[in-house]
């Protein structure tokens, strides 16, 4: 799989776009804050339907305009697509697959996939719990849209079960007997999926770690979880949320569930968030990102599209070399203020975009 061409009207500091792709690698550079990492964003915006940098879709539309406009045309060893996306200012976004309009976000997951690399990966081993959620959700709903349905059924019944806590009026709170029901259904479909990604984290990571440290160290991805029960997960949640009531009541939220657990990276059987060295987390995010392309090729049989947003510059040359090294049958888009470092890694399949004030010369 991958890019053709990439067409933007009115998308951030781009008011109008039209671009075709190398098949191998292309290489978007010039100075900070000209527009290189919007045709990321743009880019990756048709793999999720979301920006990975903000979540109010008006951000990214250019000042002054009405609405914004990206077209992607994919091509697919099956059936080529092309995706257009067009996002309006009141928050609303229309989305084409071949002229075919689609009626839910969810049927774009899968149609094109992306993997980005960027700085700001450094928040899911530095930040909260909620942001390897929030990576977990991302890839399995590409993977799998039961995952997906399981996930947005189970937060749909935990912001019942929230509003019904939440409201001292109530007497009689024989209603969340049914809530509990069926939070631990979706609830243990969410944990299952979640289990059998990290599964495969750790087959296709422990490899890729090797490989990178010089066989130095050993990663480790581990779920965090409540649930004790790993045989008989929907009985153990719904014990657990019955468990919990009278203290869900007196604080007014559900206090235990997928949506508060977590995972948890180790190198060498030490946690990387609270002890592992700066080159140590960023050596683990390379691992994951890599894994993911792995994850994801085993799935649907095609590599994903590769998006590499100024990360070269934050790595050390060996890191940059197994990047660079690795990405053979991989398309591949790199941001950079400059090439010098990356020509004698990459073959003559390259094509250099340079970028001046949201335009491209």
């Amino acid at each position: 799989m991958h890019i053709k061409s990439l067409e933007l009207n009115n998308f951030r500091n781009y008011e109008k776009l039209n671009i075709e792709m190398n098949k191998g690698v292309n290489i978007f550079t010039g100075d900070n804050a000209q527009g290189k990492t919007n045709i990321l964003e743009s880019i990756y915006y048709c793999s999720i339907g979301k920006s990975h940098r903000t979540n109010r879709d008006k951000e990214l539309i250019l000042w002054n305009k009405s609405d914004a406009y990206i077209s992607l045309y994919v091509c697919k060893d099956r059936i080529d697509k092309k995706i257009q996306i067009k996002i309006f200012k009141e928050g609303k976004k229309g989305i084409n697959i071949n002229s075919i309009k689609l009626k839910k976000i969810s049927e774009l997951f899968g149609v094109f996939n992306a993997v980005i690399f960027s700085p700001e990966d450094l928040k899911i081993i530095k930040d909260s719990p909620s942001v390897r959620r929030k990576f977990l959700d991302i890839e399995l709903s590409k993977l799998n849209y039961k995952y997906y349905y399981n996930l947005v059924q189970y937060n749909k019944v935990l912001n019942e079960r929230n509003a019904v806590l939440r409201n001292r009026s109530y007497t009689n709170y024989d209603i969340l007997d049914v809530y509990d029901i069926q939070l631990s259904k979706y609830g243990s479909q969410v944990i299952k999926y979640r289990l059998d990604y990290l599964e495969k984290l750790n087959k296709f990571g422990s490899v890729i770690h090797k490989d990178i440290t010089n066989n130095k160290e050993n990663i480790e991805f581990k779920y965090i979880t409540g649930v004790k029960e790993s045989e008989n997960i929907e009985s153990d949640l719904l014990k657990n949320y019955v468990k919990s009531r009278k203290r869900d009541i007196d604080r007014g939220i559900t206090s235990f569930g997928p949506h508060k657990d977590d995972f948890g990276i180790s190198i060498n059987n030490t946690d990387t968030k609270s002890y592992g060295s700066q080159g140590q987390q960023r050596t683990a995010i390379l691992t994951i990102k890599f894994a993911t392309i792995n994850i994801l090729k085993d799935h649907t049989g095609e590599n994903p599209v590769l998006l590499l947003d100024d990360v070269l510059s934050e790595l050390d040359t060996s890191r940059q070399r197994y990047i660079l090294n690795s990405i053979n049958g991989i398309q591949t888009i790199i941001t950079c203020t400059g090439i010098s470092d990356i020509e004698k890694y990459i073959d003559n399949s390259f094509k250099i975009f340079n970028v001046k004030d949201g335009k491209i010369l």
